[in-house]
């Protein structure tokens, strides 16, 4: 990174929404990285069902709000960090509350389809660079995970399902911006259940996916300060 780049990550403010198997590795890893400026934000408590793959997760933390558990895991990293933690939920009727145009960097690790759909037409309206999570459950095979431009993501039920949104909305995002993404797709064999909408099954996912996909997306913030330094020196 050299110097110049190490100070540009410190100065960096990221913003990340959602802190579960995705999320939480890509905050620790930008924390461990050097980056000081983060806000992290998340409307869940832990719950005994995370702890196969959420970073914060363990049995002393069932319960515990997942923000506050994580921005003190990171304190404990780097006690001078600047770690905002807002225990709430993003969508359409909170937008304005967390000013997006306030931040170098934007990290969607949201699950919920119409709030993901919410934030990355509004982050691509901002001078703010968007960094977006796809789906992660249903994978096993690491060798599958990439990277490229939202509309060019193929084979992941998420993205197909935010561009119909998308275009039911008459909406498109304003720019382009880079997915994490997997084209396997395996055969659910989880039970089904009953607590479930539709009794349907529920979608289950591995810990080196998630966590993959989180670090891959801390490694995309960590790539563009380094060559945005690079490039203003050419």
């Amino acid at each position: 990174m050299g110097d110049e780049g190490m100070e540009q990550l410190r100065q960096t403010k990221v913003i990340i929404f959602g802190v579960g198997g995705v999320g939480s590795w890509c905050a620790e890893s930008l924390v461990r990285t050097g980056l000081t400026h983060l806000t992290i934000v998340d409307g869940d408590t832990v719950c005994a069902s995370n702890i196969n793959r959420q970073l914060m997760a363990t049995m002393e933390t069932v319960g515990s709000v997942k923000v506050e558990v994580l921005r003190q895991r990171l304190l404990s990293i780097n006690p001078d960090a600047q770690i905002t933690a807002r225990h709430e939920l993003f969508n359409e009727s909170s937008v304005a509350s967390f000013e997006l145009d306030s931040y170098d960097i934007i990290i969607d690790a949201i699950d919920s389809l119409n709030d993901k759909a919410s934030l990355i037409l509004h982050s691509c309206r901002t001078k703010a660079r968007l960094f977006s999570s796809m789906g992660a459950a249903l994978k096993m095979d690491p060798r599958k995970v990439s990277v490229t431009e939202f509309w060019k993501v193929k084979g992941c039920p998420l993205a197909r399902a935010l561009r119909q949104l998308f275009k039911k909305r008459g909406e498109r995002p304003a720019r382009k911006f880079l997915c994490v993404y997997s084209e396997e797709l395996l055969t659910n064999k989880g039970e089904v259940s009953p607590s479930v909408a539709d009794h349907k099954r529920v979608n289950g996912s591995l810990m080196h996916i998630t966590a993959l996909f989180g670090l891959t997306l801390a490694g995309l913030v960590v790539q563009h300060i380094y060559e945005s330094v690079h490039s203003a020196h050419r």
